[in-house]
């Protein structure tokens, strides 16, 4: 019992050493100005497509599209605010651009029954492709002078609290997330409960998109312009920080505080290894690495507990 209780330590442990290494061999980490950016600049806009995926990986799939569904909201603030709209209409639509490509996704798995991840592998292709068609080969859009928001402060963090914590309650607390973690862990048992699997689907589906889409309207408030394909920046790091994340949990689920220590652990590392002055290609090596001995230490001594 000891042993299982030291489970859900791994990853704080793993990250409090990384920091105070970092914090000896980086000039500058620990500095006012560097945490910020950390913080509000690399946390953001990652923790927030990380929590639509932890929902994705929650109900034992994955969602390959969440940096489409990130784009076209980026692309529909874009073009409403340049078509004299306002922003609440801009915010609004991009929202809907969102939900649109999270729709698609609930009737290709829940309604045709296709596999969550060739289900989100055609979604990206095909956003791809239109997202290039309607940039004109991949240019990037920028919204019109004079309109520019300038999102600043600590707005967006606001926005990332709010979101983990009613994302986490529901997940944590709710019925719905009872459901999904019933159809992510034991999916034949769900269905035989009673359990309907098209209404986990389509919610599963559409919370990832709401998700991203509130991502994707903070990314062109942020840089002022739609640029092609930028969102698929976040997938794999946002598929790592739920996977981090799960270590936090007895039971190895995805949650979402396990989410956004495992966003934060990345950035951190990101962060450092820049500071030290390693190469960007040297950067991703020891960022998988770092991930790869976390997860497998944690499930080898689940392992172990389980076999104990």
């Amino acid at each position: 019992m000891k042993l299982r209780a030291l489970l859900p330590l791994t990853l704080p442990l793993v990250f409090g050493v990384i920091v105070v290494m970092f914090a000896v061999q980086a000039p500058g980490f620990l500095s006012a100005g560097n945490l910020k950016s950390l913080v509000l600049n690399n946390f953001v806009l990652l923790a927030i497509v990380s929590i639509g995926m932890t929902y994705a990986v929650a109900a034992g799939g994955i969602d390959l599209s969440v940096g489409t569904a990130l784009d076209f909201a980026s692309f529909s603030v874009v073009v409403l605010l340049n078509g004299g709209h306002g922003w609440a209409v801009a915010a609004a639509g991009a929202l809907a651009a969102a939900l649109l490509v999270g729709l698609v996704n609930a009737v290709l798995i829940g309604g045709l029954r296709i596999s969550p991840f060739l289900a989100t592998l055609g979604t990206l292709f095909i956003g791809t492709s239109a997202q290039q068609l309607l940039s004109d080969g991949g240019q990037p859009i920028y919204i019109a002078q004079g309109l520019k928001p300038g999102v600043a402060g600590l707005t967006p963090l606001l926005i990332v609290l709010g979101l983990a914590l009613f994302y986490g309650l529901l997940l944590a607390r709710g019925r719905l997330g009872r459901q999904l973690l019933a159809q992510g862990t034991q999916p034949l048992l769900a269905y035989y409960s009673g359990l309907s699997v098209r209404w986990i689907v389509t919610v599963v589906a559409l919370a990832t998109a709401l998700a991203c889409g509130i991502a994707g309207v903070l990314l062109a408030a942020t840089v002022s312009a739609y640029v092609p394909l930028s969102g698929n920046a976040f997938l794999l790091n946002a598929i790592g920080a739920v996977f981090i994340g799960t270590t936090l949990s007895r039971q190895g689920r995805a949650n979402i505080f396990g989410t956004l220590l495992g966003v934060l652990f990345i950035n951190v590392i990101a962060n450092g290894l820049l500071l030290i002055g390693w190469n960007f290609y040297w950067q991703q090596v020891a960022t998988g690495v770092l991930i790869f001995v976390v997860l497998t230490f944690s499930f080898a001594s689940r392992r172990l507990v389980e076999r104990a």
